[in-house]
């Protein structure tokens, strides 16, 4: 074994001990290889439980929230995920690990051109475009679950629209300084919420957020 195959184990034993139950997510995260998709300067920190700088003035998710929002998306194998936020890629690739079909949105050029590298060199399923991502991707809806990565003030309402009956929405909601994981289930046509406080996202910037 590597020096990261034993980082990234131990970092599924962190988050097994916070929390972190379902057995899916810590499979995917104990596959993926986070140091890929970090520049040289943090790979030393790659398995830290800790949010990196990506470029752009983003961040590659700490591992205990990506942990977190896969967890909350309760997804099932074959399901259609969308993202919103592509960033560094890996939350996309620890949603395909989970043998998800995922859809990304990312606003910035360069980080998508990153990402989308790092997908086909992991041979990931995972189909990713430039884009406004508060509006969704409606060429691909309804979606089994939709993951947003950046906080915003409220939950956009094209993102909800597209939501499948039995879907799931996660996005962390609230001020630039600090945000609530809203988790919202459709269900019969009416939504059923639940929260999650304590925790912290770069801003969502769109038409229907920031």
């Amino acid at each position: 074994m590597t020096r990261f195959d034993i980082e990234r184990q131990e970092l599924v034993e962190l988050l097994r001990t916070r929390g972190i139950s379902d057995e899916n997510v810590l499979g995917a995260i104990g596959k993926i290889e986070r140091h890929k998709f970090v520049g040289p300067l943090f790979v030393a920190k790659a398995y830290e439980d800790t949010a990196l700088p990506i470029g752009f003035d983003q961040t590659i998710s700490q591992p205990y929230t990506v942990a977190f929002m896969s967890q909350a998306l309760c997804v099932k194998r074959g399901d259609k995920i969308l993202e919103i936020g592509t960033g560094s890629g890996y939350q996309a690739a620890v949603l395909a690990a989970m043998g998800c079909r995922v859809y990304t949105v990312e606003r910035h050029l360069g980080l998508l051109d990153t990402a989308r590298k790092m997908f086909d060199q992991l041979h990931l399923n995972v189909l990713a475009k430039a884009g406004d991502g508060t509006l969704g991707w409606i060429d691909y809806a309804p979606y089994d679950g939709i993951i947003v990565t950046a906080g915003s003030p409220t939950i956009p309402e094209p993102l909800k629209a597209q939501m499948a009956e039995g879907g799931r929405l996660v996005i962390p909601v609230g001020d630039k300084q600090e945000q609530t994981i809203m988790i919202l289930t459709r269900t019969g046509g009416e939504y059923i919420l639940q929260k999650e406080t304590g925790f912290k996202f770069v801003p969502l910037i769109g038409k229907n957020a920031w």
